[in-house]
């Protein structure tokens, strides 16, 4: 089950108080550990067994153990693999009112709906354990390759529809088939936790891709015929105008992907050969929100934490798209996130939703843009105010004004390092003095990828790429290098998971100084190095030497 979506049901159906929901959120986030384990280790339960038993009680739905339980074939073929795995459902039995479904996460009710819809039967959950029901489910259902072989046999051939009207579209994305395909293809990127997953329609080919760690994969493609109503499938799914393919369009998704709850964010993009779309995944269940989780260094916490709980001020975190920094703001607004503290978000779009913050999606086709929301926050009475990007000087200019009357203020911009920041604020327009006065800290801040601990292994780097880090044999010693050699584990790349690069710049009073005098960003930085600033190479190094990434992840992001 995921883990938040049981913290809130019990919340409200008062078996837990705030506290222990925040301290539950806390620690499932550290240890990853089962929700169910959890709540028993918590005390709130004496075992799981009575977890789902109170879970199905609360539902008015049946609690049924899987021990020793061995579905026939003639059951497993109502529900087709793809889907099984998909939303975690495992069919238990037939009674009157329709098919009994065990469900790996029973609290969400579009799982029934989505099942109810693609199957066209009525659907009956019934509580069980979710990691039985998961277990049983990747035994009897078989390999994924098996699944997607068979919906694509089911999709057969046909010609080009390109000039399908809008309700024949509608018919085609809706077709069993189709579901079940774009179902699958949605199932096995969150399997190989992708952040991304790209629809590409070319002359020739339509190619789906899934970005892993930072790099692009491609999967098998599918017939190109399938390609408009593979699009429109994900279209209806995101309630977006299926018959508009000559404008861009964004919409969202939120599903529970074998037990997980996912937000898929979509964009649409009108080009030559059709229209191609980008999901983006936004995990809930797998990005931990929290400061601690983000490994930063002691002294970095320390100082990130002394800068958010000050009474105004600007902290901006900085670097290109996907580096994390909205992750990095957001774990710091849960750290502020009190009762005695009024918190605003103005973002475009909202990404992960939490609890007690206000947060306002930007849109700028009705005209409430960045500039038009934050004159209205400052009339909020709010004491935090999360910035989604500074994208221009207006928008500058707000954060300045609410740092001066006694905000606090977190954004985001994009540049290449910590210094950098300084010099484009004042390049968009602001005043120097102004951004002296108000400028707390910059964290610019990278994601690389680690090396997999299954595959990892010592080697020795040639003189040229140790060359090329700007060091000499003398400065290295004795140190090691490590590098991955590719296995099942990381799909032969060598490299599993991320971990963030730091470079903190603070504003000290000789920083601010400098900032008046319009020093540009090649002072700044030598001076915030003599006082001390670890630099995003510098703290690559470290990685490398601690064996946690290798040279060329370093190379290729500082």
């Amino acid at each position: 089950m995921d883990a938040n979506h049981v913290i809130d049901y019990l919340a409200g159906a008062g078996f837990l108080d705030e506290n222990q929901a925040e301290d539950l959120r806390i620690d499932v986030g550290n240890s990853g550990q089962d929700i169910a384990e959890e709540l028993v280790n918590f005390q709130l339960f004496e075992s799981k067994d009575q977890f789902y038993a109170t879970v199905a009680d609360q539902m008015g739905a049946q609690h049924i153990s899987l021990d020793g339980f061995d579905p026939p074939a003639s059951l497993l073929q109502i529900i087709p693999a793809g889907m099984a795995r998909l939303h975690g459902a495992l069919p238990v039995g037939i009674d009157d009112n329709g098919i009994l479904v065990a469900l790996a996460n029973p609290l969400d009710p579009q799982v029934v709906e989505d099942l109810r819809f693609a199957l066209g039967q009525e659907i009956v959950p019934a509580v069980a354990d979710s990691e039985k029901v998961l277990e049983l489910i990747e035994k009897h259902y078989g390999a994924d390759s098996a699944g997607m072989d068979e919906v694509l046999s089911q999709l057969g051939e046909g010609g080009e529809n390109l000039e399908l009207s809008p309700d024949q579209l509608a018919q085609e994305a809706n077709s069993a088939p189709i579901i079940r395909y774009v179902d699958l293809v949605l199932y096995q990127a969150i399997k190989e936790r992708a952040s991304d997953i790209h629809f590409e329609p070319f002359e020739d080919d339509f190619k789906i891709r899934y970005r892993v760690d930072g790099a692009l994969y491609e999967m098998a493609p599918p017939p190109q015929h399938l390609q408009v109503s593979i699009i429109s499938r994900i279209k209806v799914m995101a309630n977006l105008n299926i018959a508009e393919r000559r404008l861009p369009q964004d919409g969202r998704i939120m599903k529970t992907i074998s037990g997980q709850a996912i937000d898929l964010r979509v964009s649409t993009l009108p080009t030559q050969h059709g229209e191609s779309v980008v999901l983006r995944v936004l995990d809930r269940s797998s990005v931990n929100l929290e400061l601690e989780a983000l490994g930063l260094k002691e002294e970095l916490f320390t100082y990130i934490i002394d800068t958010i709980h000050k009474p105004n001020g600007i902290f901006i975190a900085t670097g290109p798209t996907g580096a994390g920094k909205t992750t990095t703001l957001y774990a710091a607004l849960r750290k502020i996130n009190t009762v005695d503290s009024k918190l605003l978000t103005a973002e475009d779009p909202v990404e992960y939703e939490i609890e007690g913050i206000m947060q306002v999606p930007i849109n700028e086709s009705i005209g409430l843009t960045f500039g038009r929301v934050l004159r209205a926050f400052l009339r909020q009475d709010p004491d935090r105010i999360l910035i989604g990007e500074m994208r221009d000087v207006e928008t500058a200019q707000i954060a300045i004004q609410a740092s001066l009357t006694g905000h606090l203020v977190l954004s985001t911009l994009h540049t290449n390092d910590a210094p950098g920041a300084v010099t484009r604020l004042v390049d968009m327009g602001t005043e120097p003095f102004l951004v002296a006065a108000t400028l707390e800290a910059v964290l610019a801040q990278r994601l690389l990828r680690t090396i997999c601990p299954d595959c990892r292994t010592a080697y020795e780097p040639n003189e040229a790429v140790i060359a090329q880090l700007g060091l000499s044999p003398h400065e290295l010693g004795d140190k090691d290098f490590c590098t991955g050699r590719g296995c099942d584990t990381c799909n032969q790349t060598g490299y599993k998971g991320r971990k963030g690069l730091y470079e903190l710049l603070d504003i000290s009073d000789s920083i601010r100084e400098m900032i008046t005098d319009r020093a540009p960003t090649v002072v700044l930085r030598q001076k915030a190095i003599e006082l001390g600033m670890q630099t995003l190479r510098e703290d690559g190094l470290r990685n490398i030497y601690d064996g946690i990434t290798t040279i060329e992840e370093v190379l290729k992001y500082t």
